[in-house]
């Protein structure tokens, strides 16, 4: 694993922000910068450069990415001057290489004299469209000699495989695999990162994580909300590419993924790209695909009244779609991803759904469930049968339940984006996506997003506010899934 970034006074880390002035910089990046800061977990001397076209007065960009910043106490309140003091701001075009010579003498100015190594983390906040051309120019102009240089790198990686490639191949002329971090930041949320341990610490999980014991496994992603206003953004990639293809495909990989040989980044990436590889690539056939229309009230808008989005776009806001995994261990067990907007609740959760009893002496017993709950309210809980307290023999549905903001009171959940900046400070690249694992999840989605655009397939309406598709509850069940009606899990309480 690569050493971590300036963990002594004698070595300087510079964080270069590019699209600074972005939302997803203002709204996301800062706000983890901050709360690493206010957490003592950034390097002793660091400072934060931020970089895009919008020419800003400083005290302007200060205040704009101080905006979201969550304080939980008057002590950290006070931290903010100490933190905006080490933030600065240079504006540039992209593809300007004598705007990046400029740069690299406004961060050498702002670093100073006095370390004897220099570090330089780049977080490229910017669409695929301006990737390639600030790549290599920061590794032309930008670029340490003397220390460390790792480019943490947003999504989306491309639309479809040939696109994801050639924008690997452009960063590849630039900068070498090891120094690129990809970033999905569904890898830095907290039950996300305890999939491992879950996994591979507890030896009962060990023993039935397999086709024997397991049934089907549901990974789902859903959101209250439409597009509000930001319908033409999202009609150029819609529900599969935004979630599916990256979010629920890196959990489903997670949970599938043999033990690896140790946590080393490589071995624990290696294992994931063998699950993806034992994925044939999607049909029509396995998958449901929807498009949300307007509240039952009429309040909230459909897709298509949004302005943004192009009149008669068959863009999917729902999708659902089965995966089938070619291994000895999961052979015949269906992995159902899930995602939509303008659902009926905001929930991401993974459901591993056990098999029947055999030779069951009780048949109205149900089936055990392992429930994840990402967010929000993180929680893990097991919905297994218990007698009916009393005087009754009959068998009830109870869970086992681990609800984090319960069991861990006094413990701050770290914002993923934060969880993930500081993995990139250390060098660890175990939640990072390799290019070799792009490349097999795009394989997996490309055929399938061809035929849809080309075909122009009509995804099926649904009502803002409920749970999908009319289709839904078939799909699921086509695969094994046993709804319980009955049944409404609540976070503890005591």
């Amino acid at each position: 694993m690569p050493p971590p970034l300036s963990p002594t006074t004698k070595e300087n880390c510079l964080i270069v922000v590019l699209g600074a002035s972005g939302d997803l910089a203002f709204k996301k990046t800062y706000p983890a910068l901050f709360g690493l800061f206010k957490n003592n977990f950034l390097p002793p001397r660091f400072q934060i450069v931020g970089y895009a076209r919008s020419k800003l007065d400083l005290n302007e960009f200060k205040k704009r990415i101080s905006s979201k910043f969550k304080f939980h106490n008057e002590k950290e309140r006070e931290l903010l001057p100490q933190f905006l003091d080490r933030c600065f701001y240079f504006s540039g075009a992209y593809d300007d290489p004598q705007a990046f010579k400029d740069l690299n003498d406004f961060c050498d100015r702002v670093e100073g004299a006095g370390a004897e190594v220099r570090h330089r983390l780049f977080y490229m906040a910017l669409p695929p469209s301006v990737f390639e051309a600030a790549a290599t120019n920061l590794r032309k102009y930008v670029h340490v000699a003397d220390g460390s240089n790792r480019l943490i790198v947003e999504k989306p990686f491309g639309k479809d495989y040939e696109s994801s490639k050639e924008l690997s191949v452009a960063l590849a002329k630039s900068w070498n695999e090891e120094e690129i971090y990809r970033i999905d930041h569904y890898l830095g949320k907290e039950m996300v990162k305890n999939l491992m341990v879950l996994r591979f610490a507890n030896i009962f999980f060990g023993a039935v994580w397999n086709r024997q014991y397991i049934d089907n496994v549901q990974i789902t992603f859903k959101e209250p909300f439409g597009t509000d206003g930001r319908g033409g953004y999202f009609d150029e990639f819609g529900i599969i590419r935004d979630i599916m293809q990256n979010h629920l495909l890196q959990i489903l990989t997670i949970v599938a993924m043999e033990r690896p040989v140790s946590l080393n980044a490589e071995d624990v990436r290696d294992e994931k790209v063998k699950v993806l590889r034992g994925i044939a690539p999607l049909t029509l056939d396995d998958v449901i695909l929807g498009q949300y229309t307007k509240s039952v009230d009429g309040k909230e808008p459909g897709y298509l009244d949004d302005p943004t989005v192009p009149k008669g776009s068959v863009t999917p806001t729902f999708a659902a779609a089965v995966f089938k995994i070619k291994n000895e261990r999961w052979d015949g067990v269906p992995f159902i991803l899930k995602c939509g907007k303008a659902l009926n609740e905001q929930k991401a959760e993974i459901r591993v759904q056990f098999r029947d009893v055999p030779g069951a002496i009780y048949p109205a017993a149900s089936r055990n469930e392992l429930v994840v709950r990402v967010q929000p309210q993180e929680a893990m809980y097991m919905k297994f049968m218990n007698k009916q307290p009393g005087l009754s023999n009959a068998p009830v549905i109870a869970e086992l339940d681990l609800s984090y903001n319960k069991r861990y009171a006094d413990v701050k959940i770290p914002d993923a984006y934060e969880s993930l900046i500081l993995d990139a400070l250390l060098g660890d690249k175990s939640n990072f996506v390799r290019d070799d694992e792009l490349d097999a999840a795009w394989k997996i989605f490309t055929p399938l997003l061809h035929q849809i655009e080309r075909e122009k397939i009509q995804p099926q309406p649904y009502t803002y506010g409920t749970r999908g598709p009319a289709g839904l509850n078939d799909f699921i069940q086509k695969y094994g899934y046993a709804r319980q009606e009955d049944y409404v899990w609540a976070p503890a309480k005591f």
